[in-house]
């Protein structure tokens, strides 16, 4: 007998998914997600914290993978990940800086975020801005053709393993995230065949369900726009590819009352003459 497919995560009823109205004095919302921050990505993580520290925007949501892997929030009080954290402290005091969590990051604790000034975003969320409402999403529970990750999520998310995790050293839960991180390597994009895209019929059921004819999520790699059905778009979020790639990119998509476009990173002013 063939095996069943995992069951794709029902939106709950009613109230769900979480819902956020946006300020109405608010200009622009930059969205972005799948920067894969490590110490050996230095050129992401300068164009990421230039983008934090001079985009015009009101507000930034990072909709998952903003790091290659996160053990535990007391990872942000070391090293790499501390100055991660400082960055995010330092915009969230001038903006509004939220988080989603993704495939690489989902152990991103609320302690961290709560130091940080960070709003957590579940998955899924629906925004309110600009006369529209966007359904936002990681992206990775709906992949699902992706039997093997789906198995992985399904384990990895389960709350008992997660606190059985969490009781380990320090030492003991890096040395795992970089196994885990070694065996699973980076996500290719679409052109070298490197990822399972999402499912559209299970994307359009949560964007019904959530009355959102717009959908913006990462996770695959693969930035683009597709019509997924009359009056139903889905926008996928570019990765931050900066350090070793020979087709280096990196980008935001912005949402402001003229639409969604996708712009570069910011960069400071430059100096008066």
């Amino acid at each position: 007998m063939a095996a069943s497919s995992p069951r794709l995560p029902p939106l709950p009823q009613a109230e769900s998914p979480a819902t956020i109205v946006a300020p109405g004095g608010w200009r622009a919302i930059d969205l972005l997600s799948d920067l894969h921050l490590a110490e050996n990505t230095p050129r992401a993580f300068d164009a990421w914290e230039e983008h934090l520290r001079h985009t015009d925007a009101d507000a930034v949501f990072i909709l998952g993978d903003l790091f290659e892997v996160w053990v535990g929030d007391d990872m942000a009080e070391r090293g790499f990940e501390a100055r991660c954290v400082d960055v995010l402290r330092e915009a969230a005091a001038t903006k509004t800086v939220a988080f989603m969590a993704g495939n690489r990051d989902f152990l991103v604790g609320d302690a961290m975020l709560g130091a940080s000034g960070v709003l957590r975003l579940a998955d899924p969320t629906v925004v309110v801005a600009f006369g529209e409402r966007v359904l936002l999403s990681h992206g990775d529970a709906l992949c699902i053709d992706d039997l093997a990750y789906q198995r992985y999520r399904a384990v990895v998310r389960r709350p008992g393993l997660q606190r059985a995790f969490a009781a380990l050293p320090f030492a003991a839960r890096r040395a795992i995230g970089r196994a885990l991180r070694s065996r699973s390597g980076r996500r290719e994009p679409r052109e070298r065949g490197g990822f399972v895209d999402v499912d559209a019929g299970a994307a359009l059921a949560w964007m019904r369900d959530a009355g959102a004819p717009t959908l913006v999520h990462g996770h695959t790699h693969a930035p683009a726009s597709h019509d997924l059905a009359p009056g139903a778009v889905r926008h996928v979020l570019s990765d931050w590819e900066l350090d070793g790639s020979s087709t280096p990119r990196a980008e935001i998509l912005r949402w402001s009352a003229s639409g969604f476009a996708r712009i570069a990173p910011a960069t400071a002013p430059p100096a008066l003459p």
